[in-house]
């Protein structure tokens, strides 16, 4: 049963490495950051998943030992099987976090086109401060305008031409 625990241990560690180093180990199993040229087995040798087969098959090697009263050769069957299955669950879930995608981040080109209210005057040919929603949230932006616009009235964004920037004009109504 100590060799069994050893290993489970042994499997704990492999896995804190993985954790702490952050995929630097990986490179360690092949060429590409699957551990194996060309992708073939696709993550499957990726440190998180060798770690917890590996330290599956040891505790639960341990527990179908002191359980169970399995000799060696059961024990590591049964822990085999539940490190594969160990294995299996930790490959599907590293899947599941990668392909965690967010939005498209939001450019200043997204304004163009979209409608705003003047919190700040603008004069002619000058700046001020315009309220937009950008990715739903509120932002103020410097605004330029050809004609003055005074604060509150509702402007239609012409043009970003900086990050922090936009020409408006009023909207008619």
């Amino acid at each position: 049963m100590a060799w069994f625990l050893g290993i489970g241990i042994a499997g704990v560690a492999l896995l804190a490495l993985s954790l702490v180093f952050d995929g630097v180990l990986d490179g360690v199993l092949g060429g590409t950051p699957d551990g194996v040229p060309g992708g073939a087995l696709d993550g499957w040798l990726s440190l998180p998943v060798v770690a917890g087969f590996v330290a599956m098959t040891g505790f639960g090697g341990a527990v179908a030992t002191a359980a169970a009263g399995a000799g060696a050769a059961a024990a590591t069957g049964a822990g085999a099987v539940l490190g594969a299955g160990t294995a299996w669950a930790t490959y599907r879930f590293t899947r599941v976090l990668m392909r965690d995608q967010t939005a498209v981040t939001p450019r200043g080109d997204d304004l163009v086109g979209t409608a705003g209210t003047v919190v700040t005057d603008v004069p002619v040919d000058g700046f001020g401060e315009v309220l937009l929603r950008l990715g739903g949230q509120p932002v103020k932006y410097a605004a330029r305008s050809a004609v003055a616009i005074a604060r509150g009235a509702e402007v239609w964004v012409e043009a970003a031409p900086t990050a922090t920037s936009v020409v408006v004009r009023p909207v008619d109504r």
